[in-house]
């Protein structure tokens, strides 16, 4: 993938994901108005069990996909691609049936004795039909990111989200209010929808596309090549989302036993998840987009043996990652009540983001690192490191929380993700080498406190009102932005020119 169609491929993924955080977000926030915190909390046990669930349907394919048809292309087999993508559609066709029929025949056991709140049944049932549709559409998404043509899979994911939020709005009006049974079924019946018609879509893209990749010698041991990249992957998947499915389903319960009635646990536990959590990692969207475009560019680089190329495409986004996450997190840090308060008028909220906002350069970095781990071909690596960090989670949700409620949980997210990054970077370092950004963080910081600064001598203490607070933000991030330039830690000339790849060590 050329320097030009990465850097497009980053736009418009990132431009998607922008949109389509904004419109969750107020989406969101018409949710939590029709069903309140409570209501939140019970969609996200569900979708606690529908992350195990989607685990078992994808089971490793939208990487294998997403590996082999980049190994194919690089090698100059374009139909090889193609038909390692049969291959991979046959096996996720498979496991999605496969993981439907469990959840759809094991709902009610999932809901009264895991779960604990038999109102999830009828909801994971409406799940279980999505499964097959699911893991079909996961695949073609990897084969379209191999391939860098991102703005199919972009137009079919608003798609996506457009009937996931009608059907979702469509039946939550024939629910009568406070019925939280039916409408999580309606949010989930909204989802299951939508995943139907983006995988039909996807299908309809996907056979255009390849009529246009033909030559190449035919490559041997295509389904051997699927099982042994998708198995693996897998295997270590599926324990760490049930031991991460575990955790979240312990920590309603955690909270109960620290002294919260059940449905202020339900709230507390729906408040984070569903309220905070998003708005906190709303500005990760350019980073989880250079992450995901990052597994084939670096695959590519790696088969061809272009050591520098890996290198520098590893030290720049690090760099990247760094400035940007450090402004992002003294703007949640500056702004956090009136960010809860505008989009959900909650007080608790704004408490929650702040509380979280220096969390937010570990967890981008991390989002990052992984992304190159798995396409430098240590996807296996950051397996075994998140199948460690969610035993760890599930253990430390088990023994905190009954003791320290919602301060215990919020020290459990911080010191998971310093282990996790910890072990992700330091492997990182084994494979390429990789120059940590030192001033370029001392620098950021020094920035961000600038900007912080210049908000309140201009603005004060004014209130936080929705036009107000865009605008306080925007100028905030600007003057950092301005910072930055001005200390030589951004180069626009640097970042606007091709990226050239090297042609020999």
């Amino acid at each position: 993938m050329g320097g030009r169609r990465f850097l497009k491929n980053t736009m418009l993924l990132t431009g998607t994901s922008i949109l389509m955080r904004i419109v969750g977000l107020a989406f969101q926030a018409y949710l939590v108005g029709q069903i309140g915190a409570e209501g939140i909390g019970l969609f996200y046990l569900v979708m606690s069990v529908s992350g195990f669930a989607s685990t078992l349907a994808i089971s490793g394919s939208r990487f294998a996909a997403l590996r082999l048809a980049a190994e194919e292309i690089g090698a100059g087999r374009p139909h090889g691609a193609v038909l390692a993508m049969g291959r991979c559609m046959g096996y996720a066709l498979l496991c999605g049936i496969g993981a439907a029929g469990l959840l759809y025949f094991g709902a009610g056991f999932i809901g009264m004795r895991l779960v604990g709140d038999g109102r999830t049944v009828l909801s994971l049932r409406i799940l279980a039909f999505s499964l097959p549709f699911l893991s079909v559409g996961a695949v073609i998404c990897g084969f379209f990111t191999a391939v860098g043509k991102i703005g199919q899979s972009s137009a079919a994911h608003l798609f996506e989200q457009a009937v996931r939020m009608g059907i979702t709005a469509a039946v939550l009006r024939m629910i009568p209010r406070g019925n939280l049974e039916l409408s999580c079924a309606a949010l989930v019946a909204g989802g299951a929808g939508g995943d139907v018609l983006f995988c039909l879509v996807m299908l309809l893209l996907y056979r255009r596309q390849i009529r246009k990749m033909k030559g190449g010698e035919k490559p041997r041991g295509l389904w051997k090549r699927v099982v042994s990249v998708a198995c693996p992957l897998a295997v270590t998947a599926y324990v760490r989302t049930a031991l991460s499915t575990l955790e979240h389903l312990c920590i309603p319960r955690g909270l109960r036993q620290n002294g919260a009635t059940a449905e202020k646990a339900l709230a507390d536990y729906g408040t984070v998840q569903g309220m905070v959590l998003p708005v906190a990692t709303f500005p990760s969207a350019l980073f989880v987009s250079i992450a995901e475009l990052a597994v084939p560019e670096l695959t590519e680089a790696q088969a061809a043996g272009r050591t520098k190329t890996i290198d520098r495409t590893v030290n720049r986004l690090i760099c990247g990652c760094v400035l940007f996450s450090v402004g992002v997190a003294g703007v949640l840090w500056r702004f956090a009540n009136g960010l809860g308060w505008s989009i959900y008028e909650s007080r608790e909220a704004g408490e929650y983001i702040r509380a979280l906002a220096a969390l937010m350069p570990l967890m981008y970095l991390d989002t990052v690192t992984d992304g190159m781990l798995r396409g430098l071909g240590e996807h296996m690596w950051s397996m075994y490191v998140n199948i460690a960090d969610a035993c760890l989670r599930t253990l430390a949700v088990l023994f905190l929380l009954p003791r320290y409620g919602m301060v215990g949980y919020l020290f459990l997210l911080y010191a998971s993700e310093c282990f996790n990054f910890a072990l992700s970077m330091g492997r990182l370092r084994k494979v390429c080498r990789v120059k940590l950004p030192v001033s370029g963080a001392l620098m950021a910081a020094l920035g961000t406190a600038g900007a912080m600064a210049g908000d309140y001598l201009l603005f004060g203490t004014v209130g936080d009102r929705t036009a107000l607070l865009a605008l306080r933000i925007f100028f905030s991030f600007g003057v950092y932005c301005g910072i930055l330039l001005l200390s030589g830690e951004i180069h626009l000339p640097h970042l606007l020119r091709r990226k050239r790849r090297d042609t020999m060590n």
